[in-house]
């Protein structure tokens, strides 16, 4: 069995290559790509089936990767990360250096500061935000675990990630949405 570094370096190099892995993050098993590239993320939308009007999230690693991608963030966002106490995705306004077909109609990214160690070090490595939707086709229901991710997702992705396969119960994070004005509209639970 592959090493984390090992895998984080095969994960890199098939995101570079526009292609599709699948990966445990701090939520759900997640199904990701390079949130700079747009035919990477028509790919995602392709295979979950969904609609490229629904949005996507995407993990950075830290706040310092997070300021790179968001022209304005509210002062707010720090502190609702910091005394978080379950991961947390953030919707912020006026997103930057993303593909196009990432950012929603209303000018807005859900992004969120990943917190599991695995995820974390790849978007680490990786230097750019990684998509990070949950590993199901539109509609159905969010696998808990591993081993409740369909035959056809595992078949449509380009990498599947062979660590924490038995991580199971973890739940979607919670999703905020912060206007620049300081509003706060809580969007799930």
């Amino acid at each position: 069995m592959k090493n984390q570094k090992e895998v984080i370096q095969e994960c890199t190099q098939i995101l570079k290559r526009g292609g599709l892995i699948l990966y445990p993050t701090d939520t759900v098993w997640g199904i990701g790509c390079d949130a700079t590239n747009a035919d990477a993320i028509d790919k995602v939308y392709k295979l979950k089936q969904r609609s490229n009007d629904k949005s996507l999230i995407c993990l950075v690693s830290d706040f310092k990767m997070l300021n790179q991608y968001v022209e304005e963030i509210p002062e707010v966002a720090y502190d609702l990360l910091k005394y978080a106490n379950k991961p947390t995705t953030i919707i912020y306004q006026n997103p930057i250096r993303v593909a196009t077909n990432l950012i929603a109609e209303d000018d807005t990214l859900a992004i969120r500061v990943v917190n599991d160690i695995f995820a974390k070090e790849l978007v680490r490595k990786y230097k750019k935000p990684i998509v990070s939707t949950s590993a199901n086709l539109s509609g159905q229901k969010t696998p808990s675990n591993f081993i409740e991710i369909s035959e056809e997702i595992l078949k449509g992705v380009d990498y599947v990630v062979n660590l924490h396969q038995s991580n199971k119960n973890k739940k979607p994070s919670t999703i905020i949405k912060l206007d620049l004005d300081g509003k706060v509209q809580v969007i799930r639970k």
